[in-house]
C-alpha cells in the first residue's frame, strides 16, 4: 500500500486488543473468536494510517481543526444535514468502544445511524447501538445538549446521495454517553440481523485513540463530543 518512505506514526504507546466480526450467520457466538490479536502500536499503526515523506519536524504545529457547528436548540436539527445519532458506549474501565468500517479501509468509529421519521432521539440511539453491535444491556449517563454537525466530503457525498437516495450536505447528530453493563461476549458485530454488518473488528480504546483513529471529517465532532463527557471518562 506504501512505498519505502512510507512514515507510521506511533499510536500513544498503547497496544490494542482487536477482536473480529463473525464470519458465520445470526446465531454465531462472538466468544469462539479468538482473542490473541494484541499488536504492538507499530503494527496497528501500520494498518491504519501512513503518511508519505520525510516526519515532520517536532517544532511544527499541527494544522488546527475545524470546530464542530452546534445547534442552538434541539427543536429541530440543521436544514439539509441528516439527522443522526452518535454512541459513545464505555466500559467499567472508562474505555470507548470503538470498530472498524467494512467499506472505508482502516476507518475506526463510534457507533451512530440515522434517526426516523418521529423517533425519539434515545430510542433511536438504543435501536442503532443495537442493530451494530448487538449489544443491549447499556445505560444512558449524559447526553450532549445540541446538535453537532459534519459535511461529507465531496466524492462521499456522491456516493451516499445514491445509496441513499437523498442529497444531505453531512449528518447532525445528538451524542449520548452510555455505561456498558454486560459482558464482551454480547457484542457481535453482525448486530441484531436486521442491518447488513457495518464493522469489521471492534476494540476497548481511549479518548486519544478514538481521535486519532477516526477519519478526518468526523475528528471535529469527536473531539467535542469528548470534550462534554470528559467528567464520565
Amino acid at each position: 500500500m506504501a512505498s519505502s518512505s512510507c512514515r507510521c506514526t506511533l499510536l500513544l504507546n498503547r497496544p490494542i486488543l482487536l477482536h473480529h466480526r463473525p464470519s458465520k450467520a445470526r446465531g454465531f457466538s462472538p466468544a469462539s473468536v479468538p482473542l490473541h490479536l494484541l499488536r504492538k502500536p507499530c503494527d496497528l499503526r501500520s494498518r491504519i494510517r501512513c503518511a508519505s515523506g520525510p516526519p515532520s519536524s517536532s517544532s511544527s504545529p499541527p494544522s488546527p481543526s475545524p470546530s464542530p457547528s452546534p445547534s442552538p436548540s434541539m427543536e429541530a436539527p440543521p436544514e439539509g444535514y441528516r439527522p443522526n445519532v452518535g454512541i459513545c458506549l464505555v466500559n467499567s474501565s472508562k474505555k470507548i468502544f470503538a470498530a472498524s468500517r467494512l467499506d472505508v479501509r482502516d476507518a475506526w468509529q463510534m457507533p451512530q445511524g440515522g434517526i426516523d421519521e418521529g423517533e425519539d432521539p434515545r430510542r433511536a440511539a438504543m435501536r442503532e447501538l443495537r442493530e451494530e453491535t448487538g449489544v443491549s444491556s447499556a445505560e444512558i449517563l449524559a447526553e450532549v445538549p445540541y446538535w453537532l454537525t459534519y459535511d461529507f466530503p465531496p466524492d462521499v457525498r456522491e456516493k451516499l446521495k445514491i445509496q441513499w437516495g437523498s442529497d444531505w450536505k453531512g449528518q447532525a447528530q445528538k451524542w449520548f454517553l452510555m455505561k456498558f453493563t454486560g459482558k464482551d461476549e454480547e457484542i457481535n458485530l453482525l448486530g441484531d440481523s436486521t442491518e447488513k454488518p457495518e464493522f469489521g473488528e471492534w476494540s476497548w480504546i481511549s479518548p486519544d485513540q478514538i481521535i486519532e483513529l477516526a477519519v478526518d471529517f468526523k475528528k471535529p465532532v469527536y473531539k467535542e463530543v469528548l470534550n462534554v463527557f470528559a467528567p464520565h471518562l
